[in-house]
């Protein structure tokens, strides 16, 4: 099996950042967001790395082509989380092995909780497992939903939930580790028949799921890797948060 490689999801503009900049170089504490992200996934032992660029993407690619062992896929019109994984095809052709596919903007993502992920996918073998958190306030945000055994079975989004549904606590966080080549074989499967017209990789799971692939949430997140960085005031609440650890 290969080592793991990462794909960064790093194509969006920060639009209620109040910055022409692309969201994942705005900055924390001086730092780019993104900045953390890799640092946290080169301590979890993820050396090589797939940037998905869009939004300003020759900035993007000029202040991250220093960090090493990195490669960058162009994510031209930005049509979805899971469409920007598709546009990694060529780097992860001859792949593997496991894929780590998350957040650029994500600073708080810890190196632990992305190195026990890879812990259990490397004695379980599943086709993903999803990084998930056990949070205190799960308003807005996908629940995980199980079967009685406790299995995985689905992640339904906080709109679509039943009143049982809304009060699971336990939620997606946009931190996966997919088998690269059963994560291909699903790309090939998603659709975009949404009201947003997007394709979206929390649909990989469920397509997973319907092909008998083994899919796994391991609730191994920490509560301060929920803290997101969408408005200049989650910034400084993040801000906060790294200058009190």
């Amino acid at each position: 099996m290969d080592a793991p490689i990462a794909v960064v999801l790093a194509a969006g503009k920060g639009t209620r950042m109040k910055s022409d900049l692309p969201k994942v170089l705005c900055e924390a504490n001086g730092r780019p967001l993104v900045g953390y992200v890799i640092d946290a996934l080169r301590t979890a032992g993820v050396e090589g790395l797939v940037a998905v660029v869009g939004y300003q993407a020759e900035m993007v690619q000029e202040k991250l082509s220093s960090v090493g062992n990195i490669e960058f896929a162009l994510q031209a019109e930005q049509l979805g989380t899971g469409h920007a994984v598709m546009m990694c095809k060529e780097q992860l052709a001859n792949h593997d092995g496991p894929v780590v596919v998350v957040a650029g903007d994500s600073p708080m993502m810890q190196a632990d909780s992305i190195k026990a992920l890879l812990a259990e996918f490397e004695s379980s073998k599943p086709a993903c497992i999803l990084g998930t958190l056990l949070h205190d306030d799960p308003t807005g945000l996908g629940r995980i939903v199980r079967d009685a055994d406790g299995k995985f079975t689905g992640i339904v989004e906080h709109k679509d939930a039943t009143d049982d549904q809304l009060k699971i606590n336990e939620v997606n966080m946009s931190t996966y580790i997919f088998d690269c080549k059963k994560m291909m074989a699903a790309l090939d499967s998603l659709d975009n028949k949404n009201n947003q017209n997007e394709y979206y990789i929390t649909d990989l799971p469920a397509i997973m799921l319907q092909g008998n692939e083994d899919v796994r949430a391991l609730p191994v997140l920490k509560p301060i890797e929920a803290l997101s960085v969408n408005t200049v005031e989650q910034l400084k609440d993040v801000e906060a948060a790294m200058n009190a650890s």
